[in-house]
């Protein structure tokens, strides 16, 4: 193909792919096109950035692509096969309010069903889940025990002289207790359920939990034991002993003691509180962002079923996360989750990473309306070691939202910033730091 064009344009070529082509392609965050809004292609973009080229090419149909409006002239031969085909040329124009395009993502909202536990705290029953895991040992033992992936996240193990801010400081842990000996019954290693050191409506509440093993010593009469200080009462005189290595996991509470709101169900979880159901329990890719992370908490199959929300990774990948907690209040309850002061202070941590969400430009399906965000780590990337399910919420802006295009990966985001297109920097949403637990899953698997 040989044309001139009256602007740089870039040309895309289309590639007919099969229905299972396209979920994958989704999966790894492979561009797809649509033309008539059924059929997909995979699209491939060879960047000439020039106003005049001749490029060879493959494929199912081929475009010229620029960001401003061009008029353009185009000559092409082809081949199907050895045999000369005929040409058919085509303009297709999109209207667009001014100011307002739009990136319409496939499968921006799906359903991710997760394993639920049963802990304790004060006696009472709560339910909780895992998502990830400091150590890489725990977190494929859980996996294979829970039948759902448990990521490894280096970061919630720092060594002492790790930088920044490393150890974790105790202000953002809580306690759990783990049982691996003693009374039958469902807690992680066959024995009694796990014992809680707070819950969401603790002022100290923090889903990121130091993981204490405990044993009941040879000889003594074994009993289940409800509550820290029971635990610790037993410790003390000599009954059960604490194993050596203290695991960090992230294990965000769904239902715990409570006022009976809206977790009341007529079974043992009288009484409880929740993390909020939605309305809309069916999944589209308009679902709203915000008013609940959850559609269901099946207690008689033990799962949760959470939204979990189409990404960029790093690199462009395609990621999706699930939100289990927030800070400070306000945005939290816009989202749907409990507020979780605690986690304010990783702002400065490297168990925090940065999390880019847009203010303007380009709609779609991100928190506040625009394009999807963009994560600036994710499992498996610099070999997992920056990956955490804490982050940092920065927010990006373009100065002229005009010029908005679709950013994919963290450095789009610095080139614009560098050329003064856009700023961006940490959210401060009522004067508070924005941190988020969103811990990032497969939802397919």
């Amino acid at each position: 193909m040989t044309f001139a064009s009256s602007a740089p344009v870039d040309v895309m070529v289309l590639h007919a792919i099969t229905s299972e082509d396209v979920q994958d392609a989704a999966d790894y965050g492979l561009p797809v096109w649509t033309v008539d809004g059924q059929t997909r292609y995979a699209a491939s973009v060879i960047g000439t950035g020039a106003g005049a080229a001749s490029v060879e090419f493959t494929g199912a149909a081929v475009a010229l692509y620029g960001k401003d409006r061009f008029a353009a002239t185009v000559s092409v031969d082809g081949w199907v096969r050895g045999e000369p085909t005929p040409v058919v040329m085509q303009t297709i124009s999109v209207e667009m309010p001014p100011g307002d395009p739009h990136l319409p993502l496939s499968r921006t909202n799906v359903p991710a069903v997760i394993p639920m536990h049963e802990g304790m705290y004060e006696g009472d029953p709560l339910l909780y889940i895992i998502t990830d895991a400091g150590d890489a040992d725990y977190a494929a033992e859980v996996s294979e025990a829970q039948g759902w992936r448990v990521q490894h996240s280096p970061v919630l193990a720092l060594p002492p002289d790790s930088s920044p801010a490393a150890p974790l400081p105790e202000s953002v842990l809580q306690q759990v207790y783990v049982f691996t000996n003693g009374i039958k019954g469902d807690g992680l290693y066959g024995y009694q359920p796990e014992v809680f050191s707070s819950t969401p409506a603790e002022a100290g509440y923090s889903a990121l939990s130091e993981v204490i093993k405990v044993a009941w010593k040879p000889g003594q009469n074994e009993i289940t034991l409800e509550s820290i200080d029971d635990i610790l009462r037993e410790e003390e005189a000599g009954r059960v002993s604490f194993g050596d290595d203290v695991v960090i996991v992230n294990m965000p509470q769904v239902r715990w003691p409570g006022d009976g709101g809206s977790g009341t169900d007529g079974s043992k979880y009288q009484r409880h509180d929740q993390i909020a159901v939605r309305g809309d329990a069916d999944f589209s890719d308009q679902m709203p962002y915000g008013g609940g992370q959850i559609t269901e908490i099946d207690t008689e199959n033990m799962t949760v079923t959470f939204v979990a929300h189409r990404g960029w990774g790093p690199d462009g990948r395609t990621t999706y996360h699930i939100v289990t907690g927030a800070t400070p209040e306000r945005p939290a309850g816009i989202i749907g989750v409990e507020s979780v002061p605690a986690y304010a202070g990783l702002v400065d941590h490297a168990a925090a990473a940065d999390l880019y969400v847009f203010e303007n430009g380009v709609t779609g399906s991100g928190s506040l309306g625009f394009q999807a965000p963009i994560f600036g780590a994710e499992p498996g990337w610099q070999n997992g070691t920056t990956y955490t399910p804490l982050w940092r919420v920065h927010t990006v802006e373009w100065n002229d939202p005009v010029n908005a295009t679709v950013l994919e990966n963290v450095a789009d985001i610095e080139s614009f910033r560098d050329e003064g297109m856009l700023t961006a920097g940490l959210a401060r949403p009522t004067n508070s730091y924005y941190v988020i637990n969103a811990p990032l899953v497969d939802p397919f698997q």
